[in-house]
């Protein structure tokens, strides 16, 4: 099939990362083990894993005039993203503090910095705009209502979780929650009556469940061996969307999405992880 285009509107950030042998406890000092520094960010993950789709993609985002959001872009640059749309502002480019467990298992931290001043996605021309929810949520409002008078299919990753306004949920095309989010969000049944056309949940190892009226289709996930979880869901994410654009039903591009997923989870980093389309193409069957 014939690459889309998608256009990305979401955070970017540094990612901190240290190992730990667990997650610490409230109150629980640890010492942790190896750190390093990624390109991250769920906007900026989901940006690199369409274009290593092989969609061509845009992005819209808000870094620091600093050293931090040189890198960002630099990263974007070098996957052939479209950067036109990202606005230096007059705040730190934004920060991701992880702690990464010898089960590969992730707790995270945000800093947003300059991400609280993303611009609205106002000239859509596209055939995908994805979204996540590290930057304003009017922001992301106002951009899927544009999207959705341009014609373009929204999908909405709502990480983190947090109540979404009625006006926002009307033009959903996709919902891509993992397992926590769909609980805060009040459940499967509740999202689709809010007027979202089709609900998928990622259930990390076990792939992914979508829901649309009336149906529900698991779709599988590949057996591997875990390193980092770090960056997994935004890889799905960004392929599913990318499937999309390319005319794939949601049921093929999720199960090419989960194939990603699992790719990404075997190595570190968020960016760094994400798979080719060579890689992805060579395991997903797809």
């Amino acid at each position: 099939m014939t690459a889309g285009s998608v256009l990305v509107l979401g955070s970017a950030n540094l990612d901190l990362v240290v190992t730990s042998e667990r997650h610490p406890e409230p109150g629980e000092t640890l010492i942790g083990g190896d750190y390093s520094e990624h390109p991250g960010g769920k906007g900026l993950n989901q940006a690199v894993a369409s274009a290593r789709a092989g969609a061509t993609t845009r992005f819209v985002a808000a870094v620091g005039a600093d050293s931090a959001g040189d890198v960002l872009l630099g990263v974007a640059d070098d996957a052939g993203i479209d950067t036109s749309g990202v606005v230096t502002v007059d705040r730190p480019t934004g920060r991701a503090l992880i702690v990464v467990s010898a089960s590969g298992e992730n707790s995270i931290v945000v800093v947003p910095g300059a991400n609280t001043l993303c611009p609205t996605a106002s000239a859509i021309d596209t055939d995908v705009l994805v979204a996540q929810l590290e930057v304003p949520i009017e922001v992301v409002t106002s951009s899927f209502v544009a999207a959705r008078d341009a014609g373009a299919i929204t999908v909405l990753n709502p990480a983190p979780a947090t109540p979404l306004p009625p006006e926002l949920l009307a033009v959903v095309d996709v919902i891509v929650p993992n397992e926590h989010e769909v609980d805060l969000l009040g459940g499967v049944d509740a999202l689709l009556a809010s007027g979202v056309g089709a609900v998928v949940v990622t259930l990390g190892e076990r792939g992914a469940r979508v829901h649309t009226e009336g149906r529900v289709t698991q779709v599988g996930s590949l057996a591997v061996d875990a390193v980092d979880t770090t960056g997994a869901g935004d890889t799905f994410t960004g392929y599913l969307a990318a499937g999309l654009s390319e005319g794939l039903n949601l049921v093929t591009a999720a199960t090419r999405g989960c194939a990603a997923g699992a790719l990404a989870a075997t190595r570190a980093g968020a960016v760094p992880s994400i798979p080719s389309r060579a890689e992805v193409d060579a395991v997903s069957g797809v």
